[in-house]
């Protein structure tokens, strides 16, 4: 699969997470063993945990907007991963989403998103995304 693919799952994500719409978060997410790290959270490990941490925070209407820019991508054989700058009302997190390609379709294993001290520059590239292979 292409890293353009890649980064359609990635951006579903982040429609999901924006439009609170936990159905399509749900259907993001893969169905074997998956894992997320939210900021200042413990690791979440299993899709019950997983999708019940989704579900409390789309229930507070305190939760900023999430916006990710400065995509990177790296594709290894059955997986891939994005890299990203996580702008969450002004605070900016660094963030991996990484994928597992499923029934041809890439499907979201590990979220994990922390602090990051300085805005870092964007990679150098032709267009929105780097990749590597």
């Amino acid at each position: 699969m292409s890293s353009a693919a890649l980064l359609l799952a990635h951006d579903e994500y982040y429609r999901a997470f924006a439009s609170r719409d936990l159905q399509a978060m749900m259907d993001l997410w893969s169905l074997g063993d998956i894992s997320c790290v939210h900021p200042g959270w413990p690791v979440l490990v299993g899709r019950k945990a997983v999708i019940a941490s989704y579900r409390d925070i789309f229930l507070n209407p305190q939760q900023p907007r999430i916006e990710a820019r400065q995509e990177r991508v790296l594709i290894t054989n059955l997986d891939g991963r994005v890299f990203c700058v996580e702008d969450v009302g002004g605070a900016l997190l660094m963030a991996t989403n990484w994928f597992a390609l499923q029934e041809s379709r890439w499907r979201l294993m590990h979220h994990q998103a922390s602090p990051l001290a300085i805005d870092p520059k964007p990679a150098p590239s032709s267009g929105p995304a780097t990749s590597f292979h």
